[in-house]
């Protein structure tokens, strides 16, 4: 959906949300290992199988994998901000922004604020709206998401489609000045998208879409998809999520604050209450309203 009418969205047992993409590169497919982690409620999330990353994946141009890049700190403090005035003025360590409406002039002066940024796409819807909704054929399109009518599930099975769009969506995000990427709508199996994706399926493509973002010289964050993140975590360097507290979910984040990876976390109800719970495991936390706009109450 277009950042100017984005909003927040919870789809069946996980959760996905839409905003932010476009351009054209290769990819780095990864492997994975496993790592138990725990919910609040004492329960497994459950852990998926690994699997192989996909064939027939290999990058047009692909460039070597830096040594090191920059990902967040644990604890830093963030803005995420998907519609409305984009506000430059905000006092946070990261800015998480929409890649199309966010200008480079936008990206240089939130650096020479010495801001970090990190760029927001769907890697696992096709938007109607954005400038590359011609590259997906019918034949990777799938049922509308519920709710979203501008909005069609991918097959994410399709890599040798769907990852070319993606590298180049990310070549936009480094163009720009990005220091990250944050993909969404990466649980796709999760949901009722028209194709019989499984969780094998998920996380070979989540996997390879980590690769791109890292043959960029970006980092990458997992976008909620709690299950599994015991089987990703090595393969990203932090983590987005929405109502950890809302829905008694945040100890499923333990893989990451157990491997030094921040955890950038918001919720849209209540108070600041779950504060001192969200400074105990070492959470970015913040309270905004549902439409992503500037304001903000950080923990």
């Amino acid at each position: 959906m277009p950042a100017e009418a984005w909003t927040t969205r919870r789809a069946g047992p996980a959760r996905t949300r839409a905003a932010c993409a476009v351009v054209i590169a290769g990819a780095v497919l990864l492997s994975g290992s496993l790592a138990g982690c725990t919910s609040d409620n004492g329960a497994s999330p459950g852990s998926a199988p690994t699997a192989p990353a996909p064939a027939g994946a290999a990058s047009a141009a692909s460039s070597s994998v830096p040594s090191s890049y920059w990902a967040p700190s644990p604890g830093a403090s963030w803005q995420w901000q998907l519609s409305g005035s984009l506000d430059l003025d905000v006092d946070a360590d990261i800015f998480d922004v929409d890649y199309e409406t966010t200008t480079v002039e936008q990206t240089a002066a939130l650096k020479a604020k010495g801001r970090h940024l990190v760029c927001y796409l769907s890697v696992g819807s096709r938007e109607d709206f954005r400038p590359d909704a011609g590259n997906f054929p019918d034949t990777v399109r799938g049922k509308t998401m519920d709710g979203w009518p501008d909005e069609q599930w991918l097959d994410i099975r399709q890599t040798e489609v769907l990852l070319p769009i993606m590298a180049a969506r990310m070549d936009t995000c480094a163009a720009k000045g990005f220091d990250a990427v944050e993909p969404d709508n990466v649980d796709g199996y999760r949901n009722d998208t028209g194709f019989p994706l499984t969780a094998e399926d998920q996380l070979a493509y989540n996997r390879a879409v980590a690769g791109l973002a890292h043959d960029r010289g970006l980092s990458v964050a997992l976008k909620n998809d709690l299950d599994q993140i015991p089987a990703l975590v090595d393969h990203f360097d932090f983590a987005v999520n929405e109502e950890c507290v809302r829905y008694a979910e945040c100890g499923a984040y333990q893989p990451f604050t157990d491997a030094g990876k921040a955890v950038l976390h918001v919720e849209y109800e209540g108070t600041l209450s779950f504060c001192p719970g969200s400074r105990q495991r070492g959470f970015s936390s913040m309270l905004k309203p549902l439409d992503l706009g500037a304001p903000r109450q950080p923990c």
